[in-house]
């Protein structure tokens, strides 16, 4: 059960997968995006914890909590704390 005064309690559990990315221009060359299936398209970006995506292999299924937003201008994405709890789904 979820502690309602945690500050993630206000946000959605999304089960999300790790992938590797290639040419994207950013820093990390491991990504994560929503499983197909999901509320949010596996397109969309999710910006999490680097440690997650680090100590476990690409292809690892996780779900975390997360909200949609986006930078002015930015298209969307979705967002979980770096240090917020999250489950292994599968790997």
């Amino acid at each position: 059960m979820t502690d309602v005064n945690a500050p993630w309690s206000a946000y959605q559990q999304v089960v999300v997968e790790t992938y590797a990315a290639t040419k994207s221009g950013k820093s990390s060359k491991v990504h994560v995006r929503p499983v197909e299936g999901e509320v949010y398209p596996a397109t969309m970006d999710v910006e999490c914890s680097r440690s997650m995506r680090k100590s476990h292999p690409v292809g690892t299924c996780f779900r975390i909590y997360a909200k949609e937003t986006s930078r002015e201008g930015g298209k969307p994405f979705l967002y979980s704390h770096f240090n917020w709890p999250y489950e292994v789904v599968s790997g």
